[in-house]
């Protein structure tokens, strides 16, 4: 089991990308751990709708084969840490790979929560994306800890 975290975009915020390669750091001494980033399409001239679709068309591009797709969603389900941990263990014991989606700053494309399998909402309100992706990378670690017993998660 491996997972993917697919994002869009690098982070603009020197402190929000230190933060979240340090998490994402964290989190690889956990689980095996790929980060992808695809490009941003410009959004200037284009509606919100085509920005959507063909930065969702990159991101599926880049899910491998038989991987699970989880799309971070804000209408989507909402689980605690303990949860989540428990759900990466699952997806560790059946050695089946994640995919983590996250997209870019007009949203996801509908055709990603399509794909999905899982929508996970990060939280019940609208996260800019770098957020989102520092948030998930935290709680990718969180769940390594819970699943070894370790004391970081209080």
């Amino acid at each position: 089991m491996r997972i993917l975290l697919l994002v869009v975009g690098r982070p603009r915020a020197a402190g929000v990308a230190e933060a979240i390669r340090e998490y994402e750091t964290r989190a690889a001494r956990y689980w095996p751990l790929d980060v992808v980033e695809v490009k941003e399409e410009p959004g200037r001239g284009l509606s919100s709708d085509v920005v959507r679709q063909r930065e969702g068309e990159r991101l599926l591009a880049r899910v491998p084969a038989g991987a699970t797709v989880v799309a971070c969603d804000p209408g989507g389900r909402s689980m605690d840490s303990e949860a989540f941990a428990g759900w990466l263990r699952g997806a560790q014991e059946r050695a089946q790979d994640v995919a983590l989606v996250i997209g870019g700053a007009h949203g996801l494309d509908d055709a990603v929560r399509t794909a999905a399998a899982l929508r996970l909402s990060l939280a019940p309100w609208t996260l800019p994306h770098e957020v989102a992706r520092l948030v998930l990378a935290e709680q990718v670690y969180r769940a390594g800890t819970i699943v070894r017993g370790e004391p970081y998660h209080k």
